[in-house]
């Protein structure tokens, strides 16, 4: 005879989800195709100069254009304002304008440009 066991869960807690991989490169190329466009959608009034996007940086009083340059094939960017105001792509760039950790640039970045979010 087959017995019946009943489990009380309403004290237990779900287990989390295994963390999953963010692919950052496959983030960061597809972020480089598209790239003016991003720049014009998160620094307007900035404008191209060469290699370089230069715009007003948004977290600081800013002014005039010209200490806050995105390279347009790289993503590398810095205020030179700013000692440490500096990073080598653009989920970094992002991180930074957004004021959040590299992880959640990195998602929301993908969800902007329609990426898979992870790898696993």
């Amino acid at each position: 005879m087959a017995r019946t066991i009943s489990i009380k869960t309403s004290g237990l807690r779900a287990m989390p989800h295994p963390a999953r991989r963010i692919d950052f490169a496959q983030i960061n190329r597809a972020a480089l195709l598209v790239l003016p466009w991003i720049l014009k959608r998160w620094l307007p009034g900035g404008r191209i100069a060469g290699d370089e996007y230069v715009a007003l940086n948004p977290r600081r009083c800013d002014h005039h254009l010209g200490s806050f340059r995105v390279n347009l094939y790289t993503g590398r960017w810095a205020d030179f304002a700013i000692a440490d105001a500096r990073g080598g792509d653009v989920v970094s760039l992002a991180a930074y304008l957004g004021g959040i950790g590299q992880a959640e640039a990195a998602q929301r970045l993908a969800v902007m440009l329609g990426l898979k979010v992870s790898d696993a």
